[in-house]
């Protein structure tokens, strides 16, 4: 059975392009579904209407699309990573796990704070807003399993219902504004505050799936089986509890990060279900089924 080269849909009577070679589902199989690069040559395939001034730039664009086009069509050194966007995060999320560690160990707190670490005290520094949405806390590893299971269940499962595409925006605008959310909290209350974590978007992961398919099965704590309303809300509610309790019984925790998160997931999915996005009733890792019809199952 294949694969769609744009959703990761699995195919029973799939479709060729003749123009790119790439194999897609029936929603992706028109040119201007999967951004076909011989779109470019349409209307006009003999140059009748080309005068010639802008063939420079169109050989230009054409060299890169073919680059593209090697680089991730079916067997590039990238292929795997159409429809695994998820899969690619969680690879960037643990190299960047490791890469903390040596940064620690050779260079100190410092440098650690100023590559990984998004602080009321360096919100200048730009390139935090999204390094820190892939850094977790090196001293334990409690932080990052939590996240990285969440995603290796559920993101490819959100990926599959709105595009890899859209599922990469997501993640980072849901990361990114989650992490600035919590540390502007922090400046209006006048408290030194750092953030570093994917929990935003794994909470926006989790609101999507909320809106388009609550009744899916998951197991807290992997025997314990809940729809995953529950589990979406009881975090929601843990956070409303941190974020409100004057007494500090969580931790270090950024429960507004987590709240604001869980907005932006239950925004977009509220805003993919209007626009036609389904659930598909089942849940699939590496090509076994691992639920029934509208009760697909991931453990917690």
């Amino acid at each position: 059975m294949a694969t769609c080269d744009v959703c990761g849909k699995p195919e029973n009577l799939p479709y060729r392009c003749r123009h790119c070679g790439g194999t897609f589902c029936g929603d992706h199989r028109l040119p201007e579904a999967h951004d076909c690069p011989g779109l470019q040559n349409w209307g006009d395939p003999s140059g009748v209407f080309d005068s010639g001034f802008d063939d420079s730039v169109n050989e230009e664009q054409s060299r890169v699309a073919k680059a593209r086009e090697r680089v991730t069509s079916t067997g590039g050194p990238l292929s795997y990573f159409r429809g695994n966007v998820s899969y690619l995060f969680l690879g960037v999320i643990i190299l960047t796990f490791v890469a903390e560690q040596l940064v620690l160990a050779f260079s100190g707190v410092q440098l650690f704070t100023t590559l990984f670490v998004l602080s009321s005290e360096n919100v200048e520094y730009v390139w935090t807003w999204v390094t820190a949405v892939f850094s977790h806390s090196p001293r334990g590893f409690f932080h990052i399993f939590g996240n990285a299971i969440v995603l290796f269940f559920f993101g490819p499962l959100v990926e599959r219902y709105v595009g890899s595409r859209a599922f990469t925006a997501l993640f980072l605008v849901s990361g990114v504004a989650a992490g600035l959310a919590q540390v502007t909290l922090g400046l209006l209350m006048g408290e030194p505050t750092a953030v570093l974590g994917a929990s935003g978007a794994i909470m926006a992961i989790l609101g999507v799936l909320t809106v388009l398919n609550p009744d899916l099965k998951v197991y807290l704590y992997f025997f314990i089986p809940i729809p995953i309303w529950v589990l979406t809300f009881g975090y929601a509610g843990l956070s409303l509890f941190g974020v409100f309790s004057t007494f500090n019984v969580m931790g270090n925790v950024a429960h507004f990060a987590h709240l604001i998160g869980l907005v932006i997931g239950l925004a977009y999915g509220e805003y993919a279900r209007r626009q036609g996005v389904r659930a598909t009733g089942q849940f699939q890792l590496g090509g076994g089924n691992m639920g029934g019809p509208g009760r697909g199952r991931g453990p917690f």
